[in-house]
């Protein structure tokens, strides 16, 4: 499973998520890159998508797009270290085209 880290996460998360192909938008060189055009750069070239922008929702049209996404509640890595287990119980189970929120 290949994924990618949005450029508001920490980097540090990489860590957690070890046994899976991971990446970060900053990585790719792509930070900066309006969320449009980064979902057209990802869209089918990774499996799972994860960010804290509570935004992409509701700014993005998302229909069609087979990545998945995984909005988490904030980017901090104090508190995202708390729920490292929600984290990777969601990218276990989530599937293609998915969109679901990980809760503190």
């Amino acid at each position: 499973m290949k994924i990618i880290l949005d450029e508001n996460l920490p980097r540090a998360l990489k860590v957690y998520l070890s046994a899976y192909e991971v990446t970060t938008v900053q990585e790719q060189g792509w930070a900066g890159v309006k969320n449009g055009e980064l979902m057209a750069r990802i869209d089918g070239v990774y499996d799972v998508f994860i960010t804290s922008d509570k935004n992409l929702k509701y700014q993005q049209n998302l229909t069609g797009r087979t990545i998945a996404i995984i909005e988490l509640p904030t980017n901090r890595l104090k508190l995202l270290e708390t729920i490292t287990d929600k984290i990777l119980a969601e990218v276990e189970s989530i599937s293609l085209g998915m969109y679901v929120q990980v809760s503190l």
